[in-house]
């Protein structure tokens, strides 16, 4: 299967609402990082492509017609260029109110992670978020929002206009809708994973965690 949408938003920019979307409006499945929790195949080949090594993207992405988030939003480039017929989905926030966001769900998951930590995802995301992307620091917010703006400007020079929609939950279903050339839903656009929800979630599953 082709990938017919590449995600070149960074997480907490609203990617698991926009997955919602796109399934909904037939793109999906859609891959999010959401995907990759629990399976270790995955987790290895995404390892792999953090470490550089040569990856086998269709294999990747086989079954999946889109795909957004992390770890898919690192490497917006190179599935770009492999698939050319893919329109280009970038998604945005206040850059203020992302870094917000950020560090108060996934940020500070790996701010908290023990430096010994050996769990396969979490060692996957640290190499490619914290040390790939963000150079080793996440903390530093002026630093953050610098690497946030710059990868939002490289991905509008880059991509043809044509083929790239910039866009922001607060729109709502119609430059998605136009963009992609489908009907626009009757329902509301999806509101997803909320700062509140987020950290709710990571609580039951360290519940979870510990309790095995």
């Amino acid at each position: 299967m082709t990938l017919k949408i590449v995600g070149a938003g960074f997480g907490r920019t609203g990617t698991l609402s926009m997955k919602s979307a796109l399934e909904q409006l037939g793109f999906g499945p859609c891959h999010h990082m959401m995907e990759v929790f629990g399976k270790p195949d995955h987790i290895a080949r995404w390892q792999d492509a953090a470490d550089g090594k040569p990856v086998d993207w269709e294999s990747v992405f086989a079954g999946y017609n889109s795909a957004v988030d992390w770890p898919v939003c690192y490497f917006w480039r190179e599935l770009a260029e492999l698939y050319p017929q893919a329109k280009v989905l970038l998604t945005l926030r206040d850059p203020e109110k992302w870094y917000d966001s950020a560090i108060a769900t996934i940020f500070k998951g790996m701010l908290n992670a023990p430096s010994n930590v050996t769990d396969p995802h979490a060692l996957m995301v640290r190499k490619l978020i914290v040390e790939n992307t963000f150079g080793g620091d996440i903390s530093d917010r002026a630093h953050a929002i610098e690497v946030f703006n710059r990868h939002n400007q490289k991905v509008i020079d880059t991509i043809p206009a044509d083929r790239l929609l910039v866009f922001e939950a607060s729109q709502g279903w119609g430059p998605l809708c136009e963009f992609l050339e489908v009907p626009t839903p009757t329902t509301d656009y999806p509101s997803s994973n909320s700062t509140a929800d987020f950290q709710k979630r990571f609580q039951s599953k360290s519940k979870s965690d510990k309790a095995e």
